[in-house]
């Protein structure tokens, strides 16, 4: 038997025409779930203000739940090291009873722990902004992710808020208290304090040169001699060196606040903040609700209206 080839053209009509055909069944799935809506009005616009009612009882103030974040700073540990201690946030069997963060998981008051990458769009070391979206990727050279700060997200009700320095401080005792984590902190800190007395060094060196008297000659003056200080033959200022000076002295600037900050392998670069928009807010959740018991009182009438030809089949 021949095997015939499907060209572009066709497997795009093809393609059509099974999204038209898709098409037109949800049209039809929608005209019968009208006719159902318009036949069993009293069974749909019961369901539908039982829905609403529990819905806007459930969404009330107290029981909002907002996505807390926080940028946290490593001093040392890898991502790696980080999400695998930071796995067992997800379920509260894996973490040990004496942990500070454990009461708090089984009593529901956080939950949905999650992690992003944070972007370095410049690759200067500065943080640009947090990839909630997760479009970035660890080979792209665009949106580079950062390897030292990672983003920490939960869940947390409107009424639960007064814990939330708490929690974070039991946070921060738990991925502190990994003895890798440790470990890392240790061995990065012997060459970060190194690292930082060099730099200073170098920027004490860069200073000493402008203490220097330059003399200023053209290529044009024969008669140039040199009496004092050092010589420049040409047009060349003493502002060849600032450039170099404030390089040097913003890197020891950053050099000097990362070590104020790194007190711990895990640190808090901000405290935890809350989006602006709750997770369950009141509109949205009506509106899902709306959707989904308009949907469930269909199906039971289609039900009521079929009991009969479904009766017959069961007792065939």
């Amino acid at each position: 038997m021949e095997q015939q080839e499907m060209n572009f053209f066709d497997l795009c009509v093809s393609i059509g025409r099974a999204i038209g055909n898709g098409c037109v069944a949800l049209g039809r799935l929608f005209a019968r779930m009208v006719q159902l809506t318009f036949r069993y009005w009293w069974l749909v616009l019961t369901l539908v203000i039982i829905s609403l009612a529990a819905t806007f009882y459930g969404t009330r103030e107290e029981n909002l739940s907002y996505r807390m974040y926080a940028v946290a700073l490593l001093n040392g540990p890898s991502i790696q090291q980080f999400e695998q201690s930071f796995a067992s946030l997800e379920s509260s069997r894996r973490l040990p009873e004496e942990a500070a963060i454990t009461p708090y998981l089984k009593n529901k008051i956080v939950n949905h722990f999650t992690t992003y990458r944070v972007i370095d769009c410049l690759d200067d070391g500065t943080a640009d902004y947090i990839d909630f979206k997760r479009k970035s990727s660890p080979t792209d050279t665009v949106r580079v992710q950062m390897q030292d700060r990672i983003c920490l997200q939960f869940r947390m009700k409107v009424r639960d808020m007064g814990q939330l320095p708490q929690i974070e401080q039991a946070l921060q005792e738990f991925f502190n208290s990994n003895p890798a984590m440790q470990q890392s902190y240790q061995a990065y800190m012997k060459d970060f304090i190194r690292e930082v007395e060099f730099d200073r060094e170098q920027a004490i060196k860069l200073d000493s040169l402008t203490s220097h008297y330059y003399q200023l000659h053209s290529y044009n003056d024969p008669t140039a001699t040199i009496q004092s200080g050092v010589t420049f033959i040409g047009e060349r200022k003493i502002y060849f060196f600032l450039d170099e000076i404030y390089k040097q002295h913003s890197r020891l600037q950053r050099s000097d606040y990362r070590l104020q900050l790194a007190t711990a392998p895990v640190v808090l670069e901000n405290h935890f903040a809350a989006f602006e928009q709750p997770n369950n807010g009141r509109v949205k959740c009506m509106v899902l609700c709306f959707f989904l018991s308009w949907i469930i009182s269909c199906l039971i009438a289609f039900w009521i209206e079929k009991r009969q030809e479904f009766s017959a089949w069961i007792k065939k």
